[in-house]
């Protein structure tokens, strides 16, 4: 794929919104990630057209964790999930209410359960019945009652995902079979209140149908579980896995459809709940079209019977695009950036910097005729882009980050310096006692 899909409406191969990309690089040095403001807005307004009424939208920043980013999402109306202590404190600081965030993972440690007892979060998600004694004991401490969810690993699978994360043993949630001695112990603990159940059956689903009959099979199963144990959820948290199109033989998910046969299945269980919301949690959903990643040529150089376009800015940046984590590489969507002064296209093997033949953005893709010097863009990477990637191997960094909002462009992100990369490394003597 050589050009930009249509649905990244406000990014094409020529500029993000309204400013070329040679402008931005005249200003921050490449490799950096542009998001587009009107795009993020764009996206999470049609998907509230589309879905019903009836559901909330919490913003997973593990997709995307920039504090303006967030800001940007939770005034357009998401809340956030969060899964480590610095995700916490940045929603917080981005004016995020408590009671618009909950905390999701599997291997939570006292600091992050000690503070979201003292703000007094949404819902502390447990996904052990060992955390739930855990917690009990910290709230306790503090003289206050927290709320919590259940996270659940159903007996039943999640449909047509990419990444399955739950109906097979795993490290996320409490197993179905295990639910009677879950509810019994939060029975006993004084200190906690149990508001609902979370359950996340898989990412990047494409296809609309079984996102439907993933959400009907969990609300079939809360509405076992609060009848069965005579309990009334103010949540149920039906995970998210709304997959966006990245390759050639990939279709967009269809949102309406997802949206028209959700509002009979939401409307059969408010019938009987009607207090009881419905959260869908989004990520890569909600910020993966926002994002191109720019890099620089560097090099041309011929190998073989082929040409390598050596960038500076790679895995170490992208590690998705490269098929990091992957079993199978394919090409994101990428396209030579500017202004097209020749349309003879060239078969590249598009590289970064770095010391490993896995550097590899884009491979026997086909691209505008290259020059040293030109830049190179991979479209839909706002989700997982340098904070899944290993920016500090060869001690290169985090690159810059900008948002575009229509003719105006805001660094959001600094990119590391050799001093910012050099600062953490100390040498000092520690105080420990011999045995």
């Amino acid at each position: 794929m050589s050009v930009f899909p249509p649905d990244s409406q406000f990014i094409s191969a020529e500029k993000i919104e309204g400013i070329p990309y040679q402008s931005l690089a005249d200003r921050v040095p490449t490799p950096f990630y542009a998001y587009s403001a009107s795009q993020i807005k764009a996206d999470y307004s049609t998907l509230k057209k589309s879905l019903p009424d009836e559901i909330e939208y919490f913003y997973s920043l593990k997709a995307n964790p920039n504090k303006t980013l967030v800001r940007l999402l939770n005034q357009a109306g998401t809340g956030c999930e969060v899964c480590s202590l610095a995700e916490l404190e940045t929603a917080l600081s981005q004016g995020v209410e408590p009671k618009d965030i909950i905390f999701v993972g599997p291997g939570k440690y006292i600091a992050e359960l000690t503070q979201c007892c003292r703000v007094g979060i949404k819902a502390v998600v447990i996904e052990s019945i060992e955390e739930i004694k855990i917690l009990n004991d910290i709230a306790a401490s503090m003289n206050v009652v927290q709320t919590i969810a259940l996270r659940i690993n159903p007996d039943f699978k999640g449909e047509k995902a990419k990444l399955v994360m739950s109906g097979k043993p795993r490290q996320f949630g409490i197993d179905e079979q295990l639910l009677p001695q879950a509810f019994a112990c939060v029975e006993q603990q004084n200190n906690l209140r149990l508001a609902g159940i979370h359950i996340y059956l898989g990412t990047r689903i494409l296809n609309w149908q079984a996102l439907a009959k993933n959400t009907l099979n969990i609300l079939t199963l809360a509405e076992s579980l609060q009848e069965t144990y005579k309990v009334n959820f103010d949540f149920v948290d039906v995970g998210g896995g709304f997959g966006v199109r990245y390759f050639d033989k990939e279709k967009s998910l269809d949102i309406v459809s997802l949206g028209e046969t959700l509002a009979s299945i939401i409307r059969n269980y408010h019938d009987k709940f009607p207090l009881c919301k419905i959260i869908v949690e989004l990520g890569r959903y909600l910020i993966a079209r926002a994002g191109i990643f720019v890099t620089r040529v560097n090099y041309l150089k011929p190998s073989r019977d082929e040409w390598f376009a050596v960038c500076d800015g790679g895995a170490n940046c992208h590690g998705s695009a490269a098929g990091i984590n992957s079993l199978i590489r394919r090409n994101f969507p990428m396209a030579r950036l500017g202004e097209t002064y020749s349309a003879q296209q060239h078969r590249y093997q598009v590289t970064g910097p770095l010391c490993t033949p896995t550097d590899l953005l884009g491979e026997n893709i086909m691209l505008a005729e290259l020059h040293p010097g030109d830049l190179i863009g991979i479209g839909h990477s706002g989700a997982y882009g340098a904070s899944a990637s290993p920016v500090n191997f060869l001690s290169f960094g985090h690159p810059a980050e900008i948002l575009v909002d229509k003719d105006q462009a805001f660094l959001i992100r600094t990119a590391d310096s050799i001093e910012t990369l050099l600062a953490p490394q100390v040498f000092q003597l520690l105080p420990v006692m011999n045995v």
